[in-house]
């Protein structure tokens, strides 16, 4: 007579592995959906995962609403189709969930991506990333905006957050040259906005000690700082290294702007690379980039938590959408609150990024 271990099937006792399912929410003004919906096929059977769902964002909803009934679905992951709005949107409600944000850049701006580094032309490449990549904890943003009416509102943001001439700039910008030229509708407004740039007086507490007043033409917190083209606007930003940069910009007349546009879309990126290579470790490497800081129409902080007061109400921003006036903001940074999906280990396009970060 046999035993029942004898007459078992070999695989009784193993559990079935549980599929896991991906969600992705999708701008369909910068997605081409047919192409992407069949990139996302491909990847989700090699991988063995679940139907995918799709959530479609509106001009009334840029991502949020969508997530969250992707989280109730049971998502395990959650990716981002669009530019940075739609990112924002995502990741505010995928941050303090079980679930990890991917990210399929389309639109100008693609900062996050840009920052972690991330694929931004490379379609299949990103979508490979939300079934076989791996989870990397970023830190987050969070920001209590109040209006001038005195009404409050909370946001989350993954880039920056700031006020003034950046802006400015953004609510100047033509949507309709933006559709043609890309980035370089922001130059455009820029002219249009220095024009007009009054600088704003405000009062700001770092990390709860005294209160300082200052006078500028924008102030901007980052979670990280490379802008497109190159540009390097906060140079020691990292984007998980538990605190914000801030900078304040407070140029004096057109040779001000000048220094400033020479540092953030050149010499930004040098002091960047100097300070992570050998050298700019060594203690006489640490002072000459202090000292390469110390610029007189840039002003760098550091810190967790900032706080500010205006003397008047202007125009703010969070990760280049502007949310209208406000006359105080608080930040506070969630160290490693966000899980953001990466390429694995085996991923060929891992090396290739690591490369090309080297050298950015």
């Amino acid at each position: 007579m046999s035993t029942p271990s004898e007459t078992a099937p070999a695989d009784q006792d193993a559990l079935p592995t549980e599929q896991k399912t991906a969600a992705v929410v999708y701008n369909p003004v910068k997605v081409h959906l047919e192409t992407l919906k069949s990139t996302v096929a491909k990847h989700q059977q090699e991988a063995g995962w679940a139907e995918t769902l799709w959530f479609e964002t509106t001009e009334e909803d840029p991502g949020g609403g969508m997530t969250k009934a992707a989280l109730e679905a049971g998502a395990d992951v959650v990716a981002a189709a669009g530019g940075d709005g739609t990112v924002r949107a995502v990741a505010e409600v995928v941050h303090g969930s079980a679930a990890a944000l991917a990210l399929l850049p389309s639109g100008t701006g693609n900062l996050l991506a840009r920052n972690i580094p991330s694929p931004i032309d490379d379609l299949g490449a990103s979508v490979r990333t939300i079934f076989r990549g791996e989870d990397r904890p970023i830190d987050i943003g969070e920001v209590q905006v109040e209006r001038p009416d005195g009404s409050r509102e909370e946001f989350g943001f993954v880039v920056m957050a700031g006020l003034g001439l950046d802006a400015r700039m953004l609510v100047n910008t033509k949507p309709e040259l933006k559709k043609k030229v890309g980035w370089l509708a922001y130059v455009d407004s820029l002219f249009r906005s220095v024009r007009d740039a009054d600088a704003f007086e405000f009062r700001y507490r770092l990390d709860g000690e005294s209160n300082q007043s200052v006078r500028a033409h924008s102030l901007i917190v980052g979670n990280c700082g490379m802008l497109q083209a190159g540009a390097t606007l906060l140079p020691d930003a990292e984007i998980d290294d538990g605190v914000f940069d801030i900078v304040v910009m407070r140029p004096r007349g057109f040779f001000g702007w000048v220094r400033i546009g020479a540092r953030v879309f050149w010499e930004n990126a040098i002091l960047r690379s100097f300070r992570r290579s050998k050298i700019g470790q060594t203690q006489v490497g640490k002072r000459i980039a202090t000292a390469a800081r110390e610029e007189r129409p840039l002003r760098y902080l550091r810190g967790e938590e900032f706080v500010a007061r205006l003397q008047r109400p202007d125009e703010f921003e969070i990760d280049g959408d502007p949310v209208g006036e406000v006359v105080a903001f608080r930040a506070k940074i969630d160290a490693g609150g966000l899980r953001v999906r990466v390429a694995g280990p085996q991923d060929q396009t891992r090396n290739t990024r690591r490369v090309e970060d080297a050298h950015s």
